[in-house]
């Protein structure tokens, strides 16, 4: 018989998700930033990162 694993959809469309939200998030800051002083922009997207990094992990 087939003992594959069947793929988990719905897993990998939340992290496509989520890493959508995350770019769409990093845009608006960059936009934001851009009329203000350009060297406090560095730290907020990596602070993000972080955030999208904890959602990321698969539920227990």
């Amino acid at each position: 018989m087939n003992d594959l694993a069947k793929p988990n959809y719905q897993y990998e469309k939340r992290q496509k998700d989520i890493a959508k939200k995350a770019k769409q998030e990093e845009k608006r800051l960059r936009k934001l930033n851009k009329g203000a002083a350009e060297g406090e922009s560095g730290a907020e997207p990596s602070a993000l990162v972080d955030v999208v990094e904890d959602e990321a992990q698969p539920p227990h």
